[in-house]
């Protein structure tokens, strides 16, 4: 099968890779990479067995010969080895055909492990069997940065440096943030999420920093993506119906824009719901399109603490303003609406729904209620994180605590190593130069 090929958001006229693609993170012209056609799945060819077998009929496929079968087989067998379990919500009323496909049984406990693991799976064995190196920055409201270091501690030839905002993760993703690991470098910046990723992308047009093979591993970059689609695939396998509705928490729009590569590739989707705290450029976007970028403001569901989405950039390079207003709807939850819905789910359901699952199922319930006629269509939310990474929350709202996963309790008594910075490029650019000796 043919190898797919990626063009940038900006300029129609350069073709490369995937693999180099992965291995630059953005484009020369500054630009984000997107196929420059989709390929055409066999659907009825996917397997309906499990989520692994699923996934590796849908990769072979997308990718074709982009990579060797065999790093595509290890990508589901080691990468993603874990649990994707569907769950049905099992109320009556506003909750029925409402189900909870958890991305968090990954070994940091959020869907950022799916994209994290295959990253550091395809790039570390490219920079190894290659010999040279790689400087991995990161920007992460709360997950994106646990799951990279994780998936590529100990990888030979890597380093990775994290940039984090002071106050604006929960104590136990900062906890999972700062476990030392010896080629990775947490960074406190005394700023916001949108301070952490100005600063990255600022890096790469950083001269000062040219010989330093720098990529990154946030949702900008293609090969984060690619595995986000897999759970869009597996979910509507799953539930065997060409009408499933998708709600989506939504931050920098890399889960929803791997949603929306799955649909152009073919996948039936019905509906996508883009579910936003009070960070909502895109739903303000969706009904006016001059909207413009915002600072971004601390909430409950702090992974979605973004301003200016990276990912807007990649749903304007593959739609028009009416298609993503057609496949997209959108809408904006308070921390106390939040709230009161993560009261809700659990006394009706008995589920403990995390902050930015309880956004999502707000979501679909307002959705329901605009459109009419919705409450039969299988719907799905993304829940992208476990609840016992939000113990406080959860213990305000619900009087109790989700049972803390042995892998998270044994972080409490590990050392610990972080760096507290300025906001500034120049500070970022004395860590980056330190770090490679």
């Amino acid at each position: 099968m043919a190898a797919i090929e990626l063009r940038s958001t900006r300029t129609d006229h350069q073709r490369i890779p995937f693999l180099d693609a992965l291995e630059k993170g953005l484009a020369d012209d500054g630009g984000l990479f997107i196929p420059s056609a989709w390929p055409e799945i066999d659907w009825d060819s996917l397997s309906r067995d499990s989520f692994s077998a699923c996934s590796l009929d849908f990769l072979k496929q997308w990718l074709g010969d982009s990579i060797p079968a065999s790093d595509i087989e290890g990508i589901v067998s080691e990468a993603l080895s874990f649990d994707v379990p569907i769950v049905d919500l099992a109320g009556k009323d506003a909750y029925q055909n409402i189900h909870v496909l958890e991305l968090f049984h990954g070994p940091t406990l959020s869907f950022k492990d799916f994209g994290a693991r295959t990253m550091a799976y395809l790039l570390g064995r490219k920079i190894q069997q290659s010999g040279g190196r790689a400087t991995i920055l990161v920007a992460t409201s709360g997950d994106t940065g646990s799951a990279v270091a994780d998936g590529f501690a100990g990888v030979k030839g890597v380093n990775v440096v994290l940039l984090f905002p002071e106050g604006g993760v929960s104590p136990v993703q900062e906890m999972q943030l700062i476990a030392r690991r010896e080629n990775v470098f947490p960074l406190r910046v005394r700023g916001t999420f949108d301070d952490c990723q100005r600063m990255v992308k600022g890096a790469f047009a950083d001269p000062a920093l040219s010989g330093s093979h720098l990529t990154t591993a946030n949702s900008i970059n293609i090969g984060r993506l690619l595995p986000q689609m897999l759970y869009y695939v597996w979910a509507t396998k799953f539930l065997d119906s060409d009408q499933v509705t998708f709600s989506v928490p939504s931050g920098n729009l890399g889960n929803l824009t791997a949603g929306v590569f799955a649909h152009l590739s073919g996948l039936p989707v019905r509906q996508f719901l883009a579910a936003h705290n009070a960070n909502d450029f895109f739903p303000n976007y969706l009904q006016d399109p001059t909207s413009a970028f915002k600072p971004s403001v601390s909430t409950v569901s702090n992974a979605m603490d973004v301003g200016a989405p990276s990912n807007f950039e990649r749903l304007q390079g593959m739609l028009s303003y009416s298609e993503i207003s057609e496949n997209i709807w959108g809408t904006t939850v308070s921390d106390e609406e939040t709230m009161l819905r993560m009261s809700a789910v659990s006394d009706r359901t008995g589920y403990i729904a995390d902050p930015h699952t309880a956004v999502g199922i707000e979501a679909i319930l307002r959705f329901r209620k605009e459109m009419g006629g919705r409450d039969k269509d299988p719907t799905v939310v993304l829940s992208t994180a476990h609840p016992a990474k939000f113990p406080e929350t959860i213990q305000k709202v619900l009087g109790t605590t989700a049972e803390e996963p042995e892998r998270l309790s044994s972080l409490r008594s590990g050392a610990t190593r972080v760096q507290e910075i300025e906001p500034t490029q120049e500070a970022l650019r004395q860590v980056v130069l330190a770090c490679e000796g």
